[in-house]
């Protein structure tokens, strides 16, 4: 039977077409989507009513008119697998055809290339190997972005490596691989234009550190950034480099859609994604911009000068200690802590009546508060003088 399989454009996305491509040969038509243009390939799927055509769905979910479209497709004999990780997706499980897994069984957060590799490996359709465990191991890692914390940078660089040529020399070389090699490596060659690109990325980062701007959706401190390219390592390193932020947004102008980011436990993207019809995981999601979403992210924050980093130089004014922050208001504030041991604020040398019980709380009530940056040694220095001469 004539294999079909639909699948996302995403490094998990088009890996699953490789494995399809790998199980079932020369038998296998493989087509990949963005998350909107999905639907439209299935309706006109459906519509042929082709029984002799087996259909695979991977990475992706269908709207709910296709949904029922499907479960008569499959009651009328269609055979059908939408196999995804996703959670706004799981109650396509209610289905026999739907295989959706936020975790697997080890507990490891799930990917559409691991969970089709297992379903392929348990209905004896493809038998593992290392090349292959390897090969999925490393995308379900960067998906989840695991790769991070164990430090797994191939897992990243096989991603880096994606977007660096085109979706079939990308499927090609893989493919080749899989099948002639015992264990997975990226060639010298690549090894060399990866490195280039690491640089590229980061000159990429550096940039756009500089154009964040933050703003509050209700009670979500949101960052918000343009940005066409590197989407993830960009919400990652400034996750990172702004705590404060419960996410980062990415707006991409060109192709009208927001990425979201955290790196937080507290915060789930999807659920802010599926605001404006999207979707995606707690820690990675997206969708289209819509008009409330540019009143939102575009409009709402026009007017908001960048923030500024903290001044990583200082020996002075340091964390931890007796600190000085300023904004793009030229406001000055003071972090200290009092004989009670507890952290106090000053603003423009008035005491703010909040406190908090850690210098963690402190600088993330002020940062959030009145977006400002630890300021450089001298304005420390200069604080302190100009309090000392109000005692006066």
């Amino acid at each position: 039977m004539q294999k079909i399989l639909l699948s996302h454009n995403d490094l998990d996305g088009v890996s699953c077409g490789i494995l399809a491509k790998f199980a079932f040969k020369e038998n296998v038509e493989v087509h990949y989507h963005s998350v909107n243009s999905l639907d439209y390939h299935v309706e006109q799927l459906l519509d042929q009513q082709d029984l002799d055509k087996e259909v695979y769905i991977t990475d992706l979910s269908v709207n709910k008119e296709n949904e029922a479209k499907l479960e008569k497709f499959y009651k009328n004999g269609g055979q059908i697998r939408l196999i995804d990780h996703h959670k706004t997706a799981l109650h396509c499980n209610q289905y026999e055809w739907g295989i959706v897994k936020v975790e697997e069984k080890e507990g490891n957060l799930a990917s559409a290339t691991s969970l089709l590799y297992s379903y392929l490996v348990e209905n004896n359709i493809i038998s593992s190997h290392p090349i292959l465990d390897e090969y999925v191991e490393l995308v379900r890692q960067y998906d989840t972005w695991e790769w991070e914390k164990n430090e797994n940078i191939q897992a990243k660089r096989l991603n880096d490596l994606l977007y660096m040529q085109s979706i079939e020399e990308f499927e090609a070389s893989m493919l080749d691989r899989l099948l002639t090699f015992d264990h997975f490596t990226f060639s010298e060659f690549e090894e060399k234009i990866l490195d280039i690109e690491e640089k590229k990325t980061d000159r990429y980062i550096r940039r756009k550190k500089r154009e964040l701007v933050q703003s509050f959706l209700g009670d979500v401190c949101i960052g918000i950034v343009h940005a066409e390219s590197y989407h993830s390592e960009l919400g990652n390193e400034l996750g990172k480099e702004h705590p404060h932020l419960d996410c980062i947004s990415i707006l991409n102008m060109g192709n009208k859609k927001i990425s979201f980011r955290t790196i937080h436990d507290h915060t789930d993207v999807s659920e802010i994604a599926s605001r404006y019809g999207g979707g995606g995981h707690a820690k990675a999601a997206g969708c289209s911009l819509t008009i409330d979403a540019y009143k939102e992210f575009i409009e709402k924050p026009f007017s908001i000068k960048p923030l500024r980093t903290d001044f990583i130089h200082n020996k002075m004014n340091l964390k931890n200690h007796c600190s000085h922050f300023e904004n793009a208001e030229k406001d000055k504030f003071l972090l200290y802590k009092n004989k009670e041991a507890v952290w106090n604020i000053e603003k423009n040398h008035k005491l703010l009546s909040n406190q908090f019980s850690s210098y963690e709380e402190a600088e993330r009530f002020v940062k959030r508060t009145y977006s400002v940056h630890l300021s450089k040694d001298e304005k420390l220095v200069q604080y302190l003088l100009d309090s000392y001469e109000r005692t006066k």
